[in-house]
């Protein structure tokens, strides 16, 4: 396939949308779990340490009730115990307070204490403990298992994520694909109908309105191209035998170079409708490659250096299966672009299957090695002036070839256009 232009690929390196979908996924799930994990953890708290308030407070008060009365110690509370918070032994009235005590000792703890003094100021403290361990580790079980659930579900939900987000990656990539293609020159290429309504299908749809616009103006300006080609060739073969009835002299010859010159352009523009028409046929034959390509640059009429040296990949007699004539149009065009667009010398190498032509000029301008020749487009004003024809023919013919023509700068400077013919069909297995 003709190298007509370099299309930028994916890196190798790149991370999958499905992939990059599915970490958005599990990390705003693990942010949700997170919050609402550290929200249950620090209500759930909450909860246990009101409870056990309240817990301490009622006991308290049925256990003061009962020693007010009888004297007597119920429900485990106790007058001035030792382990009771410093804040609660100066209790400033007869009221019921409570406390949280953070301490642990042995199973014991963290507590909350519920005081109350039994008498007027001076009088003993009574006081009841709620210990908060077994609830504590009731929290602690529920952590874990918010946990655990957390996890499972993310386990769950992971592959689920990563199946939709590779059904939308898929649909992606083929909107992709088929703008590449026709980034490529494949102007026939379309995405098609896609499921579902959303973004996706809106801009393969848009993709495909754009390659019917782009093909329609193609095949418009290919026309134009087709009917003034047609249009010029009767006038200018006119011209042509008009200018051989002047008298010889200079006139005669500047009008007679100039009517050559358009006939030249019209022969190309003919050529190259034909070529976008699809309406040429290569007509192969054995031949040998260093001689077709020595004999096209002769005919040229430029002075260029010709090597000729076998490598691995050519044939060992220097032939090669190809369309003679048009491997000569190729290397006529682009030595005569060389010549007259670059520096001398300029000079022809072939090598096995390859023909590469490099010239010591100012090399080709980025934007042509990037998107191709256009015609009627020169590139860059150092590279001289032209109608841009020479190396789009060389483009076309090179496709008809099945051959890759592909254009590169030489370190050392100067354009450097490199042509590989196919090789041999290779012989079908044979059958067990």
């Amino acid at each position: 396939m003709t190298a007509m232009r370099r299309i930028r690929r994916p890196r190798k390196g790149r991370v999958p949308l499905r992939w990059k979908i599915a970490a958005l996924a599990a990390s705003t799930a693990c942010l949700v779990v997170a919050a609402v994990g550290v929200l249950v953890h620090f209500w759930t708290a909450q909860d246990i340490r009101q409870r056990a308030e309240a817990d301490a407070r009622n006991t308290l008060y049925a256990a003061m009730d009962v020693y007010r009365r009888t004297g007597t110690l119920t429900d485990g509370a106790e007058l001035d115990p030792s382990e009771l918070p410093d804040r609660l032994r100066q209790l400033p009235d007869g009221d019921r307070h409570s406390a949280y005590d953070g301490r642990v000792d042995a199973n014991v703890g963290p507590s909350v204490w519920a005081a109350q003094r039994v008498g007027g100021p001076g009088s003993p403290v009574l006081a009841y403990q709620v210990n908060m361990s077994t609830r504590l580790h009731d929290l602690d079980q529920l952590d874990v298992t918010m946990a655990v659930a957390s996890l499972i579900a993310l386990a769950a939900a992971t592959p689920l994520t990563v199946y939709g987000a590779g059904l939308l990656g898929r649909r992606l990539d083929r909107v992709s694909e088929t703008a590449g293609r026709i980034s490529a020159g494949d102007l026939d290429a379309r995405t098609g109908p896609t499921k579902g309504r959303d973004e996706v299908a809106e801009i393969a749809a848009t993709v495909d309105l754009m390659a019917d616009s782009l093909g329609q103006r193609l095949r418009t300006e290919r026309q134009f191209t087709a009917d003034v080609a047609h249009e010029l060739r009767t006038p200018v073969g006119g011209l042509l035998a008009a200018a051989d009835l002047l008298p010889a002299g200079e006139t005669e010859d500047l009008l007679r170079a100039r009517v050559r010159d358009l006939r030249g352009l019209v022969e190309d523009l003919l050529e190259i409708s034909r070529l976008d028409a699809g309406a040429e046929q290569p007509v192969s034959a054995r031949v040998p490659l260093g001689a077709v390509v020595s004999e096209a640059v002769v005919r040229t009429g430029f002075d260029t250096e010709v090597t000729v040296a076998e490598a691995p990949g050519g044939a060992a007699d220097g032939t090669v299966e190809t369309d003679p004539r048009r491997l000569e149009r190729i290397v006529a065009n682009l030595v005569v672009n060389a010549h007259r667009h670059g520096s001398g010398p300029v000079q022809v190498t072939v090598e096995g299957r390859t023909v590469v032509v490099r010239d010591h000029g100012p090399g080709f301008p980025r934007e042509l090695m990037l998107h191709g020749p256009r015609r009627f487009h020169t590139g860059a004003k150092e590279r001289g002036s032209g109608h841009g024809l020479g190396l789009t023919i060389a483009f076309g013919q090179a496709r008809l070839l099945g051959a890759e023509l592909s254009l590169d700068n030489a370190p050392g400077g100067g354009a450097v256009a490199t042509l590989r013919l196919p090789g041999p069909p290779s012989a079908p297995a044979p059958h067990n």
